[in-house]
């Protein structure tokens, strides 16, 4: 079952409570106080897995509680402190503070955590309250409670390109024939309710993530249809492939079915608007695709890619369209982190030139 939006409740353990002991031992008189510290309650944490790909496994239990620590004992004896409680979530997950509404954390890349719900420290022990003047100490402290926190957990699946387009445009059939994934694959709308991400490889070195995104009608920026449960999964799509049906069975217009989508994208987040797009028609094999492959180019001012998965018609250029935007997207991001590298050295080289200036 996939699940990407779930509300739970975490709590740290409280710490152990510090003892109140005095050594007694045969033949050693006034032996003083020796109770020793409560230990530590575990914390909660939220660790971002490879591999985890739902929130299913926290949909079925809403509170979370790590372990307290044990109470400090005589001789100086620490209590035990308890280990952290660490619930794995998949990358891509939004958490969120009920209380104050703040994002506390992204997790976006795999191996990133948050604690969620510190531990309350151990108490002291009268051992830590001897002095001088109170050699015989009765005070001892209890162990802190452990923070309590309600958090939404919110998953944005993480896909290097997000096939787009109105329910039933053919993409999950498109998807199907470029990975190894098995999308459910219907002649009604609505069939992909859940995101479903599958492998593309280029060649043997090179691929990508592609992701079958639910079906979008008018009004899902205010929540129509699926709505947001869509479009917060489009925000994580690097490079957009918007499928356009040639012959919708309802008889609407593929042009008006394309702005429409378009003006859903950037009416939710404005940004998705300057997204790398790459257009393509759906189902070339039927009669009047190819009329409105061009009526759709000649309306946007760029190439429309005509593809069929039944046939296998346009795959290839469409392959070879997205390995051209990922091309650029990792080129820009080296470029970005060239940029920040030469300053720090340039830096390090002038500081270095003074150095020898000054020196005899």
């Amino acid at each position: 079952m996939f699940v990407d939006r779930v509300q739970i409740e975490v709590a740290g353990g409280s710490g152990g409570r510090g003892c109140l002991s005095f050594r007694r031992e045969k033949y050693v008189p006034l032996g003083g106080p020796d109770g020793g510290d409560g230990g530590d309650g575990g914390s909660v944490v939220l660790l971002s897995r490879s591999g985890v790909d739902s929130l299913s496994a926290l949909a079925h239990r809403h509170q979370w509680r790590a372990a307290d620590g044990t109470s400090g004992g005589p001789s100086n004896c620490h209590g035990r402190s308890a280990g952290d409680l660490v619930l794995d979530v998949p990358p891509g997950t939004l958490v969120i503070d009920e209380a104050t509404g703040l994002v506390l954390k992204d997790l976006a890349v795999p191996g990133e955590s948050i604690v969620a719900a510190r531990g309350g420290q151990g108490g002291k022990g009268n051992l830590h309250f001897k002095t001088s003047t109170n050699r015989a100490p009765r005070e001892t402290q209890p162990g802190e409670k452990g923070q309590v926190r309600r958090l939404t957990l919110e998953l944005k699946v993480i896909a290097d390109v997000g096939l787009v387009g109105r329910p039933n445009a053919g993409k999950s059939t498109l998807l199907s024939r470029l990975s190894k994934a098995r999308p459910q694959i219907a002649d009604y709308a609505f069939t992909t309710k859940t995101p479903i991400l599958g492998i593309v490889e280029l060649s043997r070195d090179k691929s990508f993530v592609l992701a079958d995104l639910p079906g979008l009608i008018e009004g899902a920026h205010a929540g129509a249809g699926l709505g947001h449960e869509f479009l917060r999964h489009v925000e994580r799509a690097g490079i957009l492939v918007h499928v356009v049906e040639p012959e919708p069975a309802d008889g609407t217009d593929p042009l008006d079915n394309y702005r429409i989508i378009r003006d859903e994208l950037v009416r939710y987040d404005a940004s998705l608007g300057a997204r790398p797009e790459i257009v393509v028609t759906s189902k070339s094999e039927l009669p009047g695709s190819a009329e409105a492959r061009e009526r759709l180019e000649r309306a946007i001012g760029r190439a429309v890619i005509a593809i069929s998965a039944v046939t296998g018609e346009g795959l290839d250029r469409l392959l070879a369209a997205v390995s051209e935007q990922l091309r650029e997207r990792d080129a820009a991001r080296a470029r970005e982190a060239l940029r920040s590298t030469p300053a720090t050295t340039n830096s390090v080289k002038t500081n270095t030139s003074t150095t020898n200036a000054v020196r005899p």
